[in-house]
């Protein structure tokens, strides 16, 4: 386990108290997912051939994109840290009938983009790389992955976990998020924010995700983090306390997105 940084242990005294008395409020959870939506998508169904090949080529590239990707990222993130269980969790950013929904537009883009731009997209924020080609071998698996999590779905009908939790409006307190942290997050993150990739991402420094990147929004976190986090026990943190922490998270150094890429 990481020591606490000064910071964080700092604080804890302070506002733990109002942490605790937090914890007997509501808790939210994830909707439940029936055993079949769950075995949908396990690997052992993946068909066999060339096409399946290219299907595990890019679940591979999902799970573990430094490895699998690596000419294109600048992290250590892989897609899966975003889009929980390779992208089949329902309100954690799930994968699951994506294709059916692109093209869409894209306000960050300001036009309408594919499905493959939205992957380059992440490459260049979340990754804090740079955009695979269209053509490249990366997009390519990743699209032949995607569109086997769509295969069931219909054209322009969303998964019905789309996205993340809805949350009420809420104004974080990033002073309130340190102790936060260190109580539900530091165990596995440390208290430098570091993790231990592969298996635990960064939250900050420089194998995380850019400052261009959605997750660096606290309320998309914090709706992120409801359902999601701590991984020991989804569902305990309340929305008030989601927004603490990520609230704090944002607070933290990250990588500056690259300009250059602006135009995704």
């Amino acid at each position: 386990m990481k020591h606490q940084s000064p910071a964080l242990a700092g604080m804890c005294a302070i506002v733990l108290g109002g942490i605790l008395a937090g914890c007997s409020s509501p808790r939210p959870v994830a909707p439940p997912v029936s055993m079949a939506e769950q075995s949908r998508f396990q690997t052992a169904n993946i068909p066999a051939g060339s096409a399946g090949e290219e299907i595990r080529k890019g679940k591979l590239i999902f799970d573990e994109t430094p490895k699998y990707a690596s000419a294109y990222v600048g992290n250590r993130l892989s897609c899966v840290d975003c889009h929980i269980n390779s992208g089949t969790m329902p309100h954690a950013s799930p994968m699951i009938d994506m294709a059916n929904i692109f093209p869409m537009y894209n306000k960050r883009a300001g036009r309408v983009i594919s499905m493959q731009e939205r992957f380059q997209e992440c490459f260049a924020r979340s990754e804090n790389g740079s955009p695979p080609p269209l053509n490249s071998e990366a997009i390519q698996a990743l699209t032949a992955y995607v569109d086997w999590l769509s295969k069931d779905g219909v054209k322009g009908k969303a998964f019905p976990g789309r996205g993340f939790a809805k949350l009420p409006n809420l104004t974080g307190n990033p002073v309130q998020g340190i102790a936060i942290y260190a109580v539900q997050c530091s165990e596995c993150h440390g208290g430098d924010g570091a993790g231990v990739p592969p298996i635990i991402p960064a939250l900050w420094g420089p194998n995380s995700y850019n400052d261009g990147a959605g997750m660096n929004d606290p309320a998309k976190m914090a709706a992120f983090l409801v359902p999601t986090m701590p991984q020991n026990n989804p569902g305990s943190l309340t929305p008030q306390q989601a927004f603490d922490v990520a609230s704090f998270i944002h607070t933290m150094p990250r990588p500056k997105f690259n300009e250059a890429y602006k135009h995704y």
